[in-house]
């Protein structure tokens, strides 16, 4: 079951959860809203104000204090909120630190959501963006600014990664996504540095066109740079870095890459990357980010010879800045490095000596006449560091038109007019320094004429919209800062044409002489002052080479020298004919012939940032823009520090109070009617819940309960116009206190319909699967009936053809009496070899019953044998020739059975040593002690009889009495009855043998087993009923007469024999 949950984030907004299909849906709304839970509107976070401020500074009450603007920055900073906006406008501060908010799930979240039914983010900005381009099919542009370290670079990356996940993609288009995210990594590499107030300092303006097909997927893309810091180059201030190229290249660059290059992997042993004195960051890898570069290199379409020969220009640069001059007694300068030249000319392919004349000489021409007028010392320098700012420029300018190469749209199928285009502007912000020279005064110019286009737009944008909806548009007050462009940019009386004709005169033209030029011409202009024109108060904080501009932003004072060096920024003419006498593919299409050829001066720098900015200026008019105005919160980069007197800096510089100020000049906050009544229609009885009029209708019924005044607001066509925040907090108000009531009718409406939906379902599902159950149970029934009639009808059957060969009728009968046998025989197999029970088989299975016995006895006796042990396999192998003896033939034979035999019945202590010692080494097998009955008397003795590996010893105490080897002993003989007398049949031949020898053992079967296996004479041993016949001596023989009797009884008789009465245990 569907279950209403509604959860309060820190914000103050509400995030509804998600339903069963994954969606969140609000039941009063229209539409579901999201995918994960997002925030329904941006009016919700207003419960939330006095804690993490408000998300819109167009709600602010006091918009005109820039107290209370910036206390609604610190709130949402240190809730981790670092985006706001001002009506359109994102503001962004820079947390510096890692936020868990650019995941894919963000994406998703923002992806085709309402501009403000959710919160400010930059994703907000980039979908808007990217939703306007589509359904109006007007190309938009996305400007982002701020000072250096405020996180623009990283803003522009956002958006680029937006718009790689959450656009349609397909092989083509990837490769275009690919290489629009992997050209960030490449731009930053050469255009990029480390700063003092950011290490990864945009030392150029940039300008990204993407163009989208008509299905809304990347195809293309075109960069425009701005105003490269070139002077970076050859010089940096402490503190600061060169670009990072130099640094990946000496530090990640293969042992042998460094080899060819000449270089070493040691950044303090080029001139141009120790001025600054810090060779290494904490904040960044140059290992990595080389690697970086190089996959990024491969992935936009380098090839293995490009990126070569860019490197040979990189490696050439550092080269240039280690040539060394010396001075000659005359003053001219000479080259002291000789080495650096032969490493230079290899890797830029021009002629050691030509180059060398290039850097010590200029060419001049006098009345047609070319000259070579050698260069001092401090101008061969000058020469040096100007070829490579141009050699590096040039090369950063080539790398960006091949960037753009790989990312122009290839399909001709469609021509340009079915694409569409997202501008993106990553430039520098309003810069103020201490010291500000040529590049502070051009990044200046640029804000103000940016500045002047967002107040245009601004203005345009609201006047359309008030007239679109009726309403009557109010004229609004505002500082247009034309004049402070005027000031910079007219013709023949601007600040630019005045620095270009100075730059051009004949004459002794310096910085200073430029000065009183612009004293001169605007010393009278408002926005202008220097020294010479200030009152006294003002002169103590001017210096002299000075002059101070009062922009849209405040007061920023320039310091002059270097402009005019900075603005013709020119090399010598025969520098630039051995560039362009370079084998280096890259440097000969960097410097082109046709420049010796036209005797034109070349346009100077201002003028072509003037021109270029003209040019950005008409591509942003031409598009609808958005604006991500970026802020830094401190200077030492730390998170968590909201440092007020920089951020109060930025405010104004950036100029977002104006921008507050124009847009809070008409009404605050606008909405369409259905939004406005679906969100607060709960405050009138006329409107909740639901209103069937005309929306218009519905929302004046609305705020006359509410009790608006007229002044208050204005109804339009299709929106409602609130003039102040004021009104809007105290009906958001309102809202939260009725919220309490709606939520206990919701609650009480939806745990009333949600128990009785269970109830209706759960009955339901009883009674299907009551009915369900009965038929699975009287199926289950019938079936088994059947089956059991089935089964009786053959078994009949069979049983009545069961005689008849195998057939349909009797197979049933006859498979279940195998069957049947074979599981009797399966429960009732014997167990031993010795168990000869075996069930009766059925006629059939007579046959194979015979051969499963035969095969059960053989896997009985191979276990049994399996199992055995040798000690047991002994044992049972004397059973064996006792059983072969005696069996059926001497009466106390079974009895002897289950008796184990052992293997001797005395142990070493019984025998006397003397005896084991007389043996010696003959081994003893068998001893037991035995009765030896006299030949003559048949007196009996105590004996012992010890069986050895050649013969039998009669042993009385210490003394061998008598010993008999096996070969003498002619056999055995035994009576059959139960007694222990035997005999010993011995040779008569043998003169040491007296003759046979009468024993009695009470283990005969025993002892005779074993003696008959010592001796080998198992088939020599005689079982005779009735009587023994035995040698006595020489001719005379004596006879044991054996009679069966109650008890034993050993007696000489009468006649003279020996009578043995021994009972009968076993009837034979």
């Amino acid at each position: 079951m569907m279950e209403l949950k509604i959860q309060l984030v820190p914000t103050g907004e509400i995030i509804l959860s998600p339903g069963m299909n994954g969606e969140s849906y609000c039941h009063s709304c229209s539409k579901a809203v999201g995918s994960d839970g997002v925030r329904v509107m941006m009016e919700s976070a207003l419960t939330a104000r006095d804690r993490v401020g408000v998300q819109d500074f167009v709600l602010l009450e006091n918009h005109t204090s820039e107290v209370a603007f910036i206390e609604n920055l610190r709130k949402r900073f240190k809730e981790n909120l670092i985006y706001t906006y001002i009506g359109s406008v994102l503001v962004s501060v820079n947390p510096y630190k890692d936020l868990e908010i650019y995941t894919k799930q963000h994406m998703e979240r923002y992806r085709g959501v309402n501009f403000y039914e959710v919160s400010p983010h930059i994703y907000a900005v980039s979908d808007n963006a990217y939703r306007s381009m589509r359904t109006e099919r007007r190309d938009q542009c996305i400007l982002i600014s701020g000072e250096s370290g405020a996180g623009k670079t990283e803003a522009s990356k956002k958006v680029l990664q937006y718009y790689a996940v959450t656009c349609p993609a397909s092989d083509q288009v990837q490769t275009v996504k690919d290489r629009l995210l992997q050209s960030n990594p490449v731009l930053e590499a050469f255009g990029n540095a480390k700063t003092l107030r950011n290490d990864n300092s945009s030392r150029f303006g940039k300008y990204m066109d993407i163009q989208f097909d008509f299905k809304g997927a990347p195809v293309g893309g075109h960069i425009l740079n701005y105003l490269l810091e070139k002077s970076r180059v050859v010089h940096q201030s402490h503190g600061e870095r060169n670009f990072h190229i130099f640094y990946q290249l000496i530090e990640g660059g293969e042992e042998d890459l460094l080899r060819r290059l000449g270089l070493e992997r040691n950044t303090q042993q080029y001139q141009y990357l120790i001025k600054g004195n810090c060779p290494k960051v904490s904040s960044i890898n140059d290992r990595s980010d080389w690697k970086a570069v190089r996959k990024a290199l491969t992935v936009i379409g380098f090839s293995e010879d490009e990126v070569e020969e860019l490197l040979n220009i990189i490696a050439s640069v550092l080269h240039l800045g280690n040539v060394q001059f010396g001075g000659e007694d005359s003053g001219n300068a000479y080259i002291t490095t000789d080495t650096q030249i032969k490493y230079l000319a290899r890797l830029i392919g021009v002629d050691s000596s030509v180059l060398k004349e290039a850097l010590t000489h200029k060419k001049i021409t006098a009345k047609g006449e070319e000259l070579m007028s050698p260069l001092n010392q401090e101008q061969a320098s000058s020469a040096r560091d100007a070829l490579s700012k141009a050699i590096y420029g040039r090369t950063f300018t080539w790398l960006v038109n091949k960037i753009n190469d790989s990312l122009a749209y290839q399909d001709d199928a469609y021509s340009s007019k079915n694409t569409s285009v997202i501008g993106l502007l990553d430039i520098y912000g309003f810069e103020v320094f201490q010291n500000n020279s040529f590049e502070q005064f051009c990044i200046n110019y640029c804000n103000e004429k940016l500045q002047q286009l967002f107040i245009e737009l601004t203005l345009k944008s609201e006047q359309e919209e008030y007239e679109a909806e009726g309403i009557t548009w109010e004229p609004v007050q505002y500082f247009n800062n034309k004049i402070i462009c005027d000031l910079v940019e007219e013709k023949f009386k601007g600040i630019i044409s005045i620095l270009d004709e100075e730059c051009l005169r004949p004459g002794d033209a310096s910085d200073i002489t430029f000065l009183q030029k612009l004293e001169d011409t605007v010393g009278g202009h408002a926005h202008f002052l220097t020294h010479k024109l200030a009152d006294g108060k003002t002169r103590k904080v001017m210096g002299r080479d000075e002059f101070r501009l009062l922009h849209y932003a405040g007061e920023v004072n320039y310091n002059v020298n270097g402009f005019l060096d900075k603005n013709n920024d020119l090399l010598f003419r025969n520098l630039k004919e051995v560039m362009c006498m370079s084998e280096n593919k890259i440097l000969t299409q960097c410097f082109d012939r046709e420049e010796l050829t036209d005797k034109k001066r070349p346009e100077t720098t201002a003028t072509q940032f003037k021109t270029s900015l003209t040019k950005l200026m008409e591509i942003l008019m031409s598009k609808e823009p958005s604006y991500v105005r970026c802020m830094k919160p401190n200077d030492a980069k730390q998170a968590g520090r909201f440092d007020e007197v920089l951020i109060r800096h930025q405010v104004k510089y950036l100029g977002l109070m104006e921008n507050l100020r124009v847009r809070r000049a008409g009404f605050a906050y606008r909405r369409r009617y259905e939004i406005f009544l679906q969100r607060y229609k709960s405050l009138c009885p006329d409107t909740w819940p639901n209103w069937d009029g005309r929306l218009v209708d519905g929302v004046s019924t609305l705020v006359k309960h509410l009790g608006y005044k007229p002044e208050e607001y204005k109804l339009g066509r299709s929106k409602i116009f609130i003039r102040f925040p004021k009104t809007l907090f105290a009906t958001e108000d309102a809202l939260e206190v009725r919220k309490h009531s709606l939520a206990t009718q919701l609650q009480s409406s939806w745990k009333g319909y949600s128990q009785k939906s269970k109830y209706r379902k759960l009955r339901h599902s009883a009674i299907l699967i009551q009915a369900w159950w009965r038929g699975i149970l009287a199926r289950r029934r019938a079936q088994r009936r059947r089956q059991a009639a089935d089964t009786i009808r053959r078994f009949i059957k069979g049983f009545m053809y069961r005689h008849q060969p195998r057939c349909p009728e009797n197979e049933y009968f006859l498979d279940y009496v195998r069957y049947s046998f074979l599981m009797k025989l399966h429960r009732n197999l014997p167990k031993t070899v010795l168990d000869k029970s075996w069930p009766t088989p059925p006629p059939a299975l007579t046959e194979a019953s015979e051969h499963l016995r035969k095969l059960c006895m053989q896997n009985m006796v191979w276990k049994y044998c399996k199992n055995i042990s040798p000690e047991w396999k002994h044992q049972m192998e004397q059973k064996c020739v006792a059983s072969e003896i005696f069996k059926d033939k001497k009466d106390n034979y079974p009895q002897s059975v289950p008796k184990l035999f052992v293997g001797t019945r005395l142990n070493g202590e019984d025998i006397n040593p003397k005896v084991l010692q007389t043996l010696g080494s003959e081994k003893m097998k068998y001893a037991v002690p035995v009765i030896k009955y006299d030949r003559k008397g048949y007196k009996a003795r105590a004996r012992q009889l010890l069986l050895t590996s050649n013969s039998v010893v009669i042993v009385e105490d210490a003394k061998l009495k008598q010993r008999i080897d096996y070969s003498a002993l002619k056999g055995i003989s035994v009576s059959s009855l139960s007694d222990g007398m035997f005999v010993l049949h011995v040779l008569c031949e043998d003169n040491k043998q007296k003759g046979d020898v009468v024993l009695q053992s009470d283990h005969v079967i025993e002892t005779l087993t074993k003696a008959a296996i010592c001796a080998e004479k198992i088939n020599n041993i005689n079982i005779n009923q009735g009587s023994i016949t035995f040698t006595v001596g020489q001719g005379k023989e004596g006879i044991i007469d054996f009679i069966s009797g109650s008890e034993l009884l050993i007696a000489k008789a009468k006649n003279g024999h020996l009578s043995v009465t021994a009972p009968r245990l076993n009837s034979r």
